[in-house]
């Protein structure tokens, strides 16, 4: 039985305030939620539909109870959630180490969390799995970002931080994407390094600017004006992928 107080208590947890006060966080989605049961995070409650909790391979070491789809759906901010939902404890933000012959991800204040949720799937995809953000990103465990990196949150690690004290700090070389850079196909990435994206409207910061070794560019063939962070995350990580190659 789903009491209000469990019902109240999964609601407050899609505000960032009650997040970080209670630690805790929503993944909703059959798929995300069996990412997450077979990831790290602890898990502590699971709601979800008799036939979820009869096709799900994964042991749940969790509270579970059985819900309609109905209350599944008024539960979530997605309506199209009409099958798991479960709460999980946030990770501690803490320093990550960047593994030889590997690349990472340096976020300076990309806000929208559909951005971060793809930029996410995508470092997933082209198998980066460390990503530096600054303070003024977009909440990691937001349920649009958790959402739309549909289930690779749980292998991508984020440290939020002051970017110029880390960037300060590095002795990686520092790729950031201008509009004025060299061109992205015919730049050589070595071996590892970090690729700064910049604020969707502003591009990366002038403070951060000092920092960057080599600027790279996207080559325009048309006439729009940028690319979406997202997709400009995509095709420098597809060029990093294959001159590694």
């Amino acid at each position: 039985m789903l009491s209000k107080a469990k019902i109240k208590f999964i609601k407050s947890l899609q505000v960032k305030k009650y997040r970080k006060q209670e630690q805790c966080f929503v993944v909703q989605g059959a798929k995300s939620v069996q990412e997450l049961l077979a990831s790290d995070f602890e898990v502590s409650l699971v709601l979800g539909t008799a036939d979820f909790f009869a096709h799900t391979s994964q042991q749940i070491h969790a509270e579970t109870i059985e819900v309609t789809a109905k209350e599944l759906t008024d539960l979530s901010e997605f309506q199209t959630n009409d099958s798991a939902l479960a709460v999980a404890r946030l990770k501690l933000n803490h320093p990550l180490t960047i593994r030889p012959n590997t690349f990472a991800l340096v976020l300076d204040d990309i806000r929208d969390p559909g951005n971060l949720g793809t930029i996410i799937r995508t470092a997933d995809w082209f198998g980066i799995h460390t990503i530096i953000a600054s303070d003024e990103t977009a909440d990691f465990y937001n349920p649009k970002v958790i959402s739309a990196t549909m289930g690779s949150f749980v292998r991508v690690e984020i440290y939020y931080t002051n970017l110029e004290d880390y960037l300060g700090k590095t002795t990686l070389p520092v790729f950031g994407a201008y509009l004025d850079g060299k061109d992205v196909h015919h730049t050589s990435f070595g071996s590892s390094g970090l690729i700064v994206i910049g604020n969707e409207s502003r591009g990366i910061s002038d403070s951060l600017e000092k920092f960057i070794t080599d600027k790279i560019t996207i080559p325009r063939y048309g006439q729009a004006e940028s690319l979406n962070a997202a997709i400009a995350t995509a095709v420098i990580c597809d060029n990093i992928v294959r001159h590694k190659a």
